[in-house]
């Protein structure tokens, strides 16, 4: 099973599929997807796309949004970066780019298209899932995921312990977390509990 993990993890490193897209965004880069997973992860991050940040550094969640996700799961980054214990796999491997206005733009659909089930297939059942923002929430729960990321998070108990809808950690979102005071009362501390129990 590793050598076949190290094959797909190979496989989409060396992904150009969206070279010609990247090229034509603002930002104009070339794709440089990061792949972070490992045989039996214990927490499986499934996030929207890495940012220019972590484009540069080719570690996902390496940023201030990476930051607040690990205070949020309740663990540092000697756990978050273990590859035996936490996955990462979001909508796009590769940071899709800005556009002209410098807004985030969205992840390109073939990226999961082409990878996520040969992904989730490799890693096999995973204890906890934890689908943060609107892409990752509809691609998993389908049917389930409710209009919205603030009806979905807001329904977090419905799929918990072993899925927990997440905001994006981004500072953008620190109004949200300010109108919805519940969520750190009431969801973060299920899912500092649930992430030690499936690490321990």
């Amino acid at each position: 099973m590793t050598a076949a993990l190290d094959d797909l993890r190979g496989r989409i490193a060396a992904c150009r599929l969206c070279a010609d897209r990247f090229a034509a965004t603002a930002t104009a880069h070339a794709p440089r997807p990061v792949p972070w997973f490992g045989p039996a992860p214990r927490v499986l991050v499934c996030g929207q796309a890495p940012g220019l940040r972590v484009h540069k550094a080719g570690r996902p969640f390496l940023d201030p949004s990476g930051d607040r996700l690990r205070a949020w799961m309740g663990i540092g980054p000697e756990t978050f970066y273990d590859l035996s214990r936490i996955a990462v796999l979001p909508m796009a491997f590769c940071f899709p780019g800005y556009d002209g206005a410098g807004a985030d733009l969205p992840p390109p659909p073939l990226c999961a298209e082409t990878w996520h089930r040969a992904v989730l297939a490799a890693l096999g059942p995973v204890p906890l899932t934890l689908l943060i923002g609107g892409y990752a929430q509809r691609w998993h729960l389908g049917r389930a995921a409710r209009p919205g990321v603030t009806a979905t998070v807001a329904g977090w108990r419905a799929h918990a312990p072993q899925v927990f809808p997440l905001p994006h950690p981004s500072w953008r979102n620190t109004a949200w977390l300010n109108r919805n005071p519940w969520y750190e009362a009431e969801l973060i501390p299920a899912l500092r509990q649930r992430v030690a129990e499936v690490l321990a």
